[in-house]
């Protein structure tokens, strides 16, 4: 967009971090999304939406106040307090405690998609306003219903033709954590002076993110760490060997990862990630885990959760590597390509007609050749072009071309008629 100020032109472009999405890309866009509507309708999932600004202790109480999130990457209005939703998990769980979900349901399903925010480095599919989609399921702590959800979201990805590997872990509960707590810090503070200077913080506020920095010196430090699936207490160990006994059972590989964390402190239990090697550094493609102790944090009742996001940037970026670019199918039912200005008026109520009867329909007002508007039904993917000009008008009969077979055929010049040849043809 450019405009005039004082004589000068100016130009403005999108922020670092934001982008448009353009109408080429809009068919994958349309097609992730619709493949997630239809299975989440088949697992029982309902639909909510949630407002993208929030208070701002909402995401300090959940997310925690030492993350990376909390600390660097929210935009925030400080003098009002209130913060962009950097994820949907937080704002999901308010919306179950204020609108008392559970009196509805014992056991809740429930999916939003949306725009998230975070002023982090921009990179290979990760922006400062990206889209993600978030499943979550609010009221059971069972482990059948953790293997379910990660069926759902294997199912989710091999029917967008993805290729990805799962990992998961358990990052234990408040009762058996602490004390892995001690064990991890005690071998970090042994190599804490060869730890980058995040790390070297995280020993501190999050000794278990030290397990996920991704640089490659600090990774090497780390790599005998203690793992915390050795100090699991005998509930937390039995919970992630029912998850791996149904996932066994249902056919999902999977890998047991000891170094997988997640970055947000309301986790507990079963954590996993859905891992790719197309996206370079930015490996995940899907991730979520168990968060039992959020809804009661939040002021509600004492009911576990648990859930998975997915950003649909990452999974439009490797549907696009995959060659899936647009879709082939028409753009339209009809164009109606009118020779002349008394043709051009006629046109006018035959499209409105038209979109009446419930067909995609689309002219050029310009009355320009038949070749010019040809091109425009190519371009605009027309099924059927129509041409109407004086001859048409006074004969009260019309050409209808088929775009795809290029067979032609006269016919009147009846919105019902014409309707009946598009579906026929």
């Amino acid at each position: 967009m450019s405009f005039r100020i004082g004589g000068t032109s100016l130009k403005v472009q999108a922020l670092l971090g934001f982008r448009d999405i353009l109408p080429a890309e809009i068919a994958v866009w349309r097609h992730v999304e619709q493949v997630a509507r239809d299975l989440l309708e088949r697992f029982h999932f309902a639909e909510i939406r949630l407002p993208i600004l929030e208070k701002t202790e909402l995401f300090a109480r959940s997310i925690g106040a030492e993350t990376d999130i909390v600390e660097k990457e929210m935009y925030t209005f400080v003098d009002r307090q209130e913060t962009l939703r950097p994820e949907a998990t937080a704002s999901l769980i308010r919306a179950y405690v204020e609108h008392n979900m559970h009196l509805a349901k014992p056991v809740q399903r429930l999916y939003t998609m949306g725009p998230m925010f975070r002023r982090e480095r921009p990179q290979k599919g990760r922006l400062r306003q990206f889209h993600q989609l978030s499943v979550e399921v609010v009221g059971s702590s069972s482990p059948h219903l953790d293997a379910e959800l990660l069926t759902l979201a294997a199912t989710f990805l091999a029917e967008l033709g993805i290729t990805a590997s799962l990992e998961i872990n358990s990052l234990g509960c408040p009762e058996c954590r602490p004390a892995y707590r001690n064990a991890l810090l005690a071998f970090i503070n042994e190599r804490l002076d060869r730890l980058c200077d995040d790390c070297r913080r995280r020993s501190v506020t999050n000794p278990l993110r030290v397990l996920d920095c991704k640089k490659t010196a600090c990774r090497a430090e780390v790599q005998d760490a203690p793992s915390i699936q050795d100090h699991l207490c005998s509930s937390c160990a039995a919970h992630l060997d029912g998850v791996q006994q149904d996932l066994q059972l249902l056919a999902i590989d999977y890998r047991l990862n000891k170094f997988m964390v997640r970055g947000l402190d309301y986790y507990v239990r079963t954590t996993f990630e859905f891992v790719s090697d197309d996206l370079g550094a930015q490996s995940a493609v899907l991730a979520g885990g168990r968060y039992d102790g959020l809804v009661e944090m939040l002021g509600g009742p004492a009911m576990p959760g648990i859930g998975f996001a997915v950003g649909l940037e990452r999974l439009v970026l490797l549907l696009q590597q995959q060659g899936e670019t647009s879709s082939s199918a028409p753009e339209i039912d009809i164009f109606l390509a009118a020779l002349g200005e008394a043709a051009v008026g006629y046109c006018v109520g035959l499209q409105h007609r038209l979109r009446g009867d419930g067909f995609r329909v689309d002219m050029d007002y310009a009355g320009k050749s038949l070749k010019s508007q040809m091109k425009q039904a190519d371009k605009a993917r027309a099924a059927h072009v129509l041409i109407v000009g004086d001859q048409e008008l006074n004969s009260g009969q019309a050409v209808l071309r088929n775009m795809e077979t290029k067979q032609q055929a006269e016919l009147s010049l009846d919105h019902t008629i014409i309707g009946s040849a598009i579906k026929t043809s």
